[in-house]
């Protein structure tokens, strides 16, 4: 399906995204403390309203049976 070239390019490209986003993350790891700090409420927030759309949608289906 795909050359050994390609293969080895995949694994080589692969390997070196993951090592340039370990290298940013332990670089910007103390700013994201700062810039960051009380987004998980975001979060919950978004998870919240996917959770309350999906009843809705669930519930409407439920009572049009």
């Amino acid at each position: 399906m795909f050359s050994r070239g390609q293969l080895i390019f995949a694994i080589l490209f692969f390997l070196s995204f993951l090592i340039g986003i370990i290298w940013a993350y332990r670089k910007d790891k103390g700013n994201n403390k700062i810039l960051f700090k009380g987004s998980y409420k975001v979060l919950l927030f978004a998870l919240f309203i996917f959770f309350a759309l999906y009843g809705i949608v669930k519930l409407k289906h439920l009572l049009l049976l």
